[in-house]
């Protein structure tokens, strides 16, 4: 499943016994944050290479129960060596530089992997995507891929999350047989495990904040446009977005300092509960969500902040529009994308084809999102252009007009109901989730964790207007910090 990780652990197995086998960090991996990990590198306590080493040898011994990882990028160890020479010399690039970062496998990495979970893309593209060029000039050490739902969970209606032709079934941490939602199932799983330090994620529609949610981690999916999207393998450029994936607010807000250009940094201003009004979107259903809502409204409510109860707007019609819309989306803006790959098919049409020949493809589930994009319209089509402006501008308002009506700071919502047991016959069993308004309005939104339903996280999400983002990552820090609900994963059968 990890095609170069051989390559890469030989060269940890030959080190000085001392290195080659430790230990232990001597100290809590999964609690460290990114300042955390800088004071001690700064110190010379903890280098990049032993804490790069430290996460290759646990994607080695822990990624078996949860196959996160797809590839490990076989210059892990020389990036974080060049990180450690750049710090001696006293030329550090910031906070990213010498941290371990997990890339899903739709963004682009020069020379390895890149395969959207399919089969199809088996030749690598040449040349890294702009948000990893943004990280290697940050210092980040690029440690690998990981797995996700195949073309961003958007070949069947059956689809079962986290299992991809490439990578095979990502299992969510906590519970192994349960599913860690998609499609950025391998870097949820991964971060929770502990197998980076954080990860990067995209998502059309909850497919940061669900496996963020259903993980027990952090997830921002940002405002459309501040994350570029050049180099990354298309749902709908319309909806599309990369952001990162961490154990902890502040280092979602360090990685997305690099990934969006602008200093993140701010969010973490302590005191913005205090006299704060925050609208809460029930989506009641689940009692196990609903007792884990309660909890969190008396988290904010002790911490100073009003919380009133609100209904967004327009959501069927939304629904009704959104999805005919992505799928003429996703045939024009894949097809584009496809005429960059060496050696990938160059149509849907075709794609169709390769995954019926193919004896892995259509092993667990069809392709009838495939099928059905072959047949759709262009982008220029009268139909398709009332639906996207339909979708957008409802979901616009709907965030909008709730916002202003109840004089909010931010609406507060359930990320997800508890993980569903993986299951090829019966696919995905969502109850609830939150993701809809803001990811087709292109606004951000961050799911932090908020407690469990016995053994399974759930997250609640914070949304707000365009371009809010520090604004909505302050709100996830400070509820981090009066909540304190996550802990690590303990891999159940």
């Amino acid at each position: 499943m990890r095609p170069l990780l051989a390559a890469v652990l030989a060269v940890v197995l030959i080190a000085p016994p001392a290195a080659a086998h430790p230990v232990g960090l001597g100290f809590d991996l999964d609690a460290a944050t990114i300042p955390d990990l800088v004071r001690r590198l700064d110190a010379g306590t903890l280098t990049s290479v032993r804490l790069t080493r430290e996460y290759l040898r646990r994607i080695e011994t822990v990624d078996p129960k949860v196959n996160a990882v797809l590839a490990v990028d076989p210059r892990a160890l020389e990036q974080a060596a060049a990180s450690d020479r750049r710090r001696r010399a006293g030329q550090a690039r910031g906070l990213m530089d010498g941290i371990p970062v997990l890339l899903k496998d739709n963004i682009d990495t020069a020379g390895y992997a890149s395969t959207a979970g399919s089969r199809a893309l088996s030749t690598p593209p040449s040349v890294d995507a702009e948000l990893v060029t943004r990280l290697r000039r940050a210092g980040a050490v690029v440690l690998g891929k990981t797995n996700l739902s195949e073309w961003a969970n958007f070949r069947s209606t059956r689809s079962t999350s986290g299992w991809s032709g490439v990578g095979g079934q990502t299992n969510n941490p906590y519970v192994l047989h349960r599913n860690p939602c998609g499609s950025s199932s391998g870097s949820g799983a991964a971060v929770a495990a502990s197998l980076a330090q954080v990860a990067v994620g995209t998502e059309t529609d909850g497919s940061i904040v669900c496996p963020s949610g259903q993980n027990g981690v952090v997830g921002l999916k940002p405002t459309l446009g501040v994350v570029s999207g050049e180099g990354i393998v298309p749902l709908s450029t319309r909806q599309d977005t990369a952001g990162p994936m961490a154990r902890h607010v502040v280092d979602a807000a360090i990685l997305m300092s690099v990934l969006g250009g602008v200093d993140h940094r701010a969010a973490l201003r302590p005191g913005v509960l205090k006299g704060a009004r925050i609208g809460l979107w029930r989506l009641a259903g689940n009692a196990g969500v609903d007792r884990v809502v309660a909890r969190s409204v008396e988290v904010l409510r002790r911490a100073g902040a009003t919380v009133v109860e609100v209904d967004l707007p327009y959501q069927d019609r939304i629904g009704e529009a959104e999805f005919p819309a992505l799928t003429v989306e996703f045939k024009h803006d894949l097809e584009k994308y496809l005429r960059t790959r060496p050696g990938a098919p160059r149509t849907i049409a075709s794609l169709v084809g390769f995954n019926r020949a193919d004896p892995v493809e259509l092993s667990k589930f069809g392709q009838e999102l495939f099928e059905a994009a072959v047949d759709a319209p262009g982008v220029d089509d009268p139909g398709y252009r009332e639906q996207r402006a339909t979708a957008t501008s409802l979901a616009r308002r709907s965030v909008d007009e709730v916002l202003a009506a109840n004089d909010l700071d931010v609406i507060m919502a359930p990320t997800n109901s508890p993980a569903w047991k993986t299951d090829y016959a019966a696919g995905d069993a969502y109850e609830l989730g939150s993701s809809t308004p803001a990811a087709v309005a292109g606004y951000p939104n961050v799911s932090v964790p908020a407690g469990f339903v016995g053994e399974l996280p759930v997250g609640v999400s914070f949304f707000a207007g365009y371009r809010a983002d520090v604004k909505v990552l302050r709100f996830a820090a400070a509820f981090e910090s009066e909540a304190r609900a996550r802990r690590a994963p303990r891999y159940l059968p």
